[in-house]
């Protein structure tokens, strides 16, 4: 099969052909249909994340269609059309058991404890607790898209952030986690500021649903612009890019007893930011962290896409081949193009 793989960090992958997975006996094999060009697909390039051992296959947003199986799935068949969250859960500890698959204690993840999706085909672990059925009414480009970013910040404005009609909800970064949590905050009835430092981010910001914008690179002052706007400051804000400025702001522009959630990855250099500590205590703040999402909250936000309530197709920016996704991981922490970038030429 053909496949990208990186021999050492921060070296450029290579386009090669390599030999085609077996399913384990839990899980399954899939032929990649799409699979989405991530910032975090960039960080375990640069060599943020220890889980992965070289040589490497990247690739952890994904939907195809199942070629082979072990013997012990029971709930899926060649031929089904199949996503997949980018945690997934070993089915046997205590965080499994109470079905939070996302915080799973020996979690897999596919492009990072394992290979990934920038090749033809995939492996799939534990099948038959985390794999999730696609409608024949979701694109695959569509549903590659939700494997990390949308199901990363639906969990995150839904059930991390409690997010309610009326409420404010301030998202600082417009790339594809912001751009979800915009939508999906504001199909809850939710009014959204949206911050960033790009105006063409923030013009489809406002067309996705956010009420107000910042631009962060003409704006004195995006605490106060946010405080301003929101009448006191926002009830929930989200802090969709990972960064120390993004993260302190986040929680700067609360209101009293409001809600900070990081979404967005802090690594390396940023893995331990300064936090207002002071602020968090008077003002009984509440910190939140989210991770991905488990495949069976799945069928709470895919009736919300096929009733068109949520449209993330409208988040996929651009389509580019197999050979292409070498040049866009490469250059992921330059924030260049608008929307998701999907590869769905093999």
């Amino acid at each position: 099969m053909k496949a990208v793989i990186y021999e050492a960090f921060n070296q450029r992958p290579k386009l090669v052909s390599l030999p085609e997975p077996a399913p384990e006996r839990h899980g399954v094999v899939l032929k990649v249909e799409a699979t989405g060009v991530c910032r975090s697909d960039w960080h375990g390039w640069v060599g943020h994340d220890a889980d992965i051992v070289l040589p490497h296959v990247p690739g952890h947003e994904l939907a195809g269609v199942i070629v082979a199986s072990g013997k012990d799935v029971t709930r899926w068949k060649a031929g089904d059309r199949v996503t997949v969250p980018f945690v997934g859960g070993c089915g046997h500890c205590p965080e499994c058991h109470a079905g939070h698959q996302q915080v799973c204690h020996n979690q897999f993840q596919p492009g990072f404890t394992h290979w990934g999706s920038f090749a033809e085909f995939v492996s799939i672990h534990n099948a038959d607790l985390n794999l999730v059925a696609l409608p024949d009414a979701v694109e695959f480009a569509t549903a590659a898209s939700l494997g990390c970013r949308f199901v990363t910040s639906f969990r995150a404005v839904v059930d991390q952030g409690k997010v309610a009609a009326g409420q404010w909800v301030a998202v600082h970064g417009c790339g594809g986690v912001g751009l979800s949590a915009i939508m999906i905050a504001s199909a809850l009835g939710a009014n959204v500021v949206a911050i960033d430092i790009a105006e063409d981010k923030l013009e489809l910001a406002r067309a996705l649903g956010a009420a107000a914008t910042v631009n962060a690179r003409s704006t004195a002052n995006v605490v106060e612009a946010v405080m301003e706007i929101t009448g006191g400051g926002a009830h929930v804000s989200l802090d969709a890019l990972g960064n120390p400025q993004t993260c302190f702001n986040s929680i700067l522009n609360l209101r009293r007893r409001g809600k900070h959630v990081q979404v967005g990855l802090m690594l390396g250099d940023h893995s331990t930011p300064v936090v207002p500590m002071s602020r968090i205590v008077a003002h009984e703040l509440e910190i939140l962290g989210s991770h991905g999402m488990q495949a069976h909250r799945y069928d709470v936000m895919m009736p919300m896409i096929l009733s068109g309530k949520l449209k993330p197709e409208l988040l996929v920016g651009k389509t580019i081949s197999l050979e292409e996704s070498i040049d866009a991981l490469i250059s992921m922490d330059r924030f260049q193009g608008i929307g998701t970038t999907v590869i769905t030429r093999f």
